[in-house]
């Protein structure tokens, strides 16, 4: 696991906007660093770990960020071990999953620019 996906996991869930108000913090700009700096795409464990970020809100748009960071993940749509299924973002991601399925699991154009595999084949796509 990297290095910032390890101080993001850390730092525990993302703030309340109503929290980020009443009590400003540097912590918030550190989620966004953070958040911004993982190189995409995720690992599956990666994404699985940092599902468990998602706070009461959107955070000001953090939630988003982390939303389609975890979508990098080649395997992302199993989502059979995501805890927390009452969180918002959660229940988000696993209609964005079902979604993603129904409409044929494509694979993302940033797998083949990257050379990683398809992961509806598990084969390495022809360049």
């Amino acid at each position: 696991m990297r290095d910032a996906v390890k101080e993001l996991l850390s730092l525990g869930p993302l703030p309340s906007e109503e929290e980020s108000i009443r009590n400003p913090s540097p912590l918030l700009e550190r989620y966004q660093q953070l958040l911004r700096s993982v190189e995409k795409p995720l690992t599956d464990e990666e994404s699985k770990e940092l599902a468990g970020l998602f706070g009461v809100d959107d955070c000001f748009g953090l939630c988003w960020t982390l939303l389609h960071l975890i979508e990098t993940a080649p395997n992302w749509p199993d989502l059979t071990e995501l805890g927390n299924a009452e969180n918002e973002w959660v229940r988000r991601l696993r209609d964005r999953a079902a979604r993603w399925r129904d409409a044929g699991y494509p694979a993302r154009a940033f797998y083949k620019e990257a050379g990683l595999s398809d992961p509806r084949t598990k084969e390495p796509e022809n360049l």
